[in-house]
């Protein structure tokens, strides 16, 4: 079963300390939840009990989204037959309503360095990373969600900016984009760019899913921490992204400091809240013209 996607309004990424209050029924405000697809992928051949089990019964009444940490698609080195497979396995016994993983590298070499890394942005590393995207495609069967990841160093060979070199790979692969209004605030503060620039050159069509989430400052530089409540700033480049995009399904990422559901709940509200104005804002200026 595949949800409508404009059914798809206000999301979290569902994390065991919430899990009671999703397994059986779910909030009013959450129409869909997203998880990590890692943390329920088979093991050694077979899924993980308990695990499978809640996504399972959390899937029975509310859309599921996996999302990946590890599939390092702008690596050099080959795509993991291995995690193809389970993560193949995985869509196959969920159902969820898209996948998505990070434009990024996390290791090299057989070595995985637990982080998501970035790359140059060359007219290189577009035509290898739309290749190794056009492979997963195929082998998945569908379209995949790119993720623009934040950074702290910028390379001296790149090329072009980051959200031509996002918006280039997108469509060259013709998979859709992950929009990380955090990651882009972030980004923006540590390397000099205006967010507003990032955000209008990306093509609408192409954009499925928002996340948006929390950074901390650490000696004048932003950090991507998702430990934290969304700040303000991040907070109003949402709001310009509905403008610009219309009511995308968005959520909130929080993975580390995880406060009780009724705190959390108040930013889920937010997303509401700014996605109604917006609307209403709209319709008046429809009305007008």
């Amino acid at each position: 079963m595949h949800t409508n996607h404009s059914k798809l309004k206000t999301g979290v990424g569902l994390r065991s300390p919430h899990l009671d209050q999703f397994l059986n029924s779910s909030p009013n405000n959450v129409s869909w939840v997203e998880v990590v697809a890692e943390n329920y992928m088979e093991h050694e051949d077979h899924f993980q009990g308990v695990s499978i089990a809640n996504l399972e019964q959390v899937r029975s009444h509310l859309p599921v989204i996996l999302h990946g940490v590890s599939l390092s698609i702008a690596s050099t080195d080959p795509i993991k037959a291995s995690h193809m497979k389970r993560l193949k396995n995985l869509i196959d016994r969920i159902q969820p309503e898209w996948v998505s993983d990070h434009l990024c590298w996390t290791g090299v070499d057989g070595e995985n360095l637990h982080d998501l890394l970035p790359l140059p942005f060359t007219r290189e590393a577009i035509f290898h990373v739309v290749d190794r995207i056009k492979q997963v495609q195929d082998y998945l069967g569908q379209r995949i969600l790119i993720e623009n990841i934040s950074s702290y160093l910028e390379f001296t060979e790149s090329e072009i900016t980051e959200w031509e070199f996002l918006k280039e790979v997108a469509e060259r692969s013709d998979c859709h984009i992950l929009l990380d209004v955090n990651n882009v605030y972030v980004n923006s503060i540590n390397h000099g760019f205006d967010a507003q620039d990032y955000l209008e050159a990306l093509s609408q069509d192409r954009i499925q899913q928002i996340h948006i989430a929390g950074h901390v400052e650490r000696n004048g530089v932003l950090i991507d921490t998702h430990s934290t409540n969304v700040r303000k700033e991040v907070w109003d480049l949402y709001r310009e992204s509905v403008r610009l995009f219309g009511p995308i399904p968005a959520m909130i990422e929080r993975d580390a400091d995880i406060p009780e559901w009724e705190e959390l709940e108040k930013e889920v509200e937010m997303i509401s809240r700014i996605t109604t104005e917006e609307s209403h804002e709209a319709e008046k200026v429809a009305a007008r013209i």
